[in-house]
């Protein structure tokens, strides 16, 4: 069967994995977010230009 320090390291393996995971999760999620949002601005920022083109 399995000795105490074996189920330790499946434990701590299990955490690292489980941590790794959840970082992935909210790293994906954040980037995403940002990258929206500079694309956003960015088609604002032109929308804006080219509107204050056609008004001069």
């Amino acid at each position: 069967m399995f000795t105490f320090s074996q189920y330790l390291g499946f434990l701590l393996f299990l955490t690292i994995l489980t941590m790794g995971f959840w970082l992935m999760f909210f790293l994906v999620g954040f980037v995403s977010y940002w990258v929206g949002g500079a694309t956003w601005e960015a088609y604002k920022e032109k929308r804006a230009k080219k509107k204050e083109e056609q008004t001069v």
